[in-house]
């Protein structure tokens, strides 16, 4: 990966997230053209910042972390696109192309978490970004914040969809021993040729569950998110079953699945995205998602079938015999 691109701000400055937002505006940057933009063609850009933590609402866990913002796995589906509009930038392909680094982010945790009245509750890692996208390769933030966790003695759990979480299996087995963590990897589909369309910036789903077993037989408490199904391409029965008899033959644990929202924001992208993918779907789902989330009915049908294969594929201990083979890779 070439080094990352610094270029709209002079590298004395500290600018805002809001100097950032207007400075892509009037650099002409906001609608970048090629939404498949692998990451060593993002522009990246540094920024300081006054809080770590953000306190979640109506969710199992009160605080998150999140070191980057913006995401070059540029998921067509991804609910964070939303965010970028508090900025006034675009949902589409300024969300994968314009990603902004928290260059200070584990030294305000730290001091964060060193606080007296920090009650050592758990973290959720990677909410409105991926914590493993390939910039961290460079920057290694995420790994100086589990470093900052660990010291303080504090839990925390982690969505990623990069397979680059293996390189700080050191620290998440040090966390598992001391302070508790919990590790999701996103797959939500074993369609090499789906994936490619939908999540164009993500290793194959291969990688990603070799990367949860090495998890796994290293003691971690790891397992598979199949999140999200999207309905008339990976929400099929077929498919369903394939992917997870995937996950069982890689002898790791399916930890839930859930139908795609559409949410304000990432539906006007995602319906672009389908008229030029898979026309045919359009009509569909101006159907099936009048509002952000589909049809209580759909959503139950699907609910139904990924609850039988479940039954089918992880009861008697299949999946632990499973775990005994290889898992398989294919497609990478």
């Amino acid at each position: 990966m070439r080094s990352p691109q610094l270029s709209l701000f002079p590298e004395a400055s500290v600018p805002t997230l809001r100097d950032i937002a207007d400075a892509v505006r009037e650099a002409g940057l906001g609608g970048l053209p090629d939404a498949r933009r692998r990451s060593d063609e993002a522009r990246y850009q540094e920024v300081h910042v006054r809080s770590a933590l953000a306190e979640a609402k109506g969710m199992p866990f009160r605080w998150t972390l999140n070191p980057y913002r913006g995401c070059t796995h540029a998921c067509e589906y991804c609910y964070a696109r939303k965010y970028q509009r508090h900025l006034e930038l675009g949902t589409g392909d300024d969300f994968s192309s314009v990603i902004f680094v928290k260059r200070n982010l584990p030294d305000v945790l730290e001091r964060e978490l060193t606080r007296a009245s920090w009650e050592r509750e758990q973290i959720a890692i990677g909410t409105a970004t991926d914590p493993y996208q390939p910039i961290e390769g460079h920057y290694r933030i995420t790994r100086r914040c589990l470093e900052v966790a660990i010291r303080a003695r504090t839990p925390f759990s982690i969505v990623t969809k990069g397979p680059m979480i293996v390189r700080d299996l050191d620290l998440l087995v040090e966390a598992t021993r001391t302070v508790g963590c919990q590790i999701f990897l996103s797959v939500p589909s074993a369609d090499v040729e789906a994936c490619a369309r939908l999540e164009p910036g993500v290793a194959p789903p291969a990688q990603r569950l070799r990367a949860v077993r090495t998890l796994v037989d290293a003691g971690v408490d790891a397992a598979v998110l199949m999140m999200p199904l999207v309905p008339g391409i990976t929400a099929t029965r077929d498919g369903i079953e394939t992917t997870m008899r995937a996950i069982a033959d890689a002898g790791v644990r399916c930890a839930g699945t859930c139908v795609a929202r559409l949410d304000p924001g990432v539906r006007e992208h995602f319906m672009e995205f389908l008229a030029r993918e898979y026309p045919s779907l359009v009509d569909g789902y101006r159907t099936l998602y009048p509002r952000a989330s589909a049809l209580p009915s759909y959503a139950a049908k699907i609910k139904a079938v990924t609850s039988a294969i479940r039954r089918s594929l992880w009861s008697s201990g299949r999946a632990a015999e499973r775990r005994e083979r290889p898992a398989r890779g294919s497609g990478d």
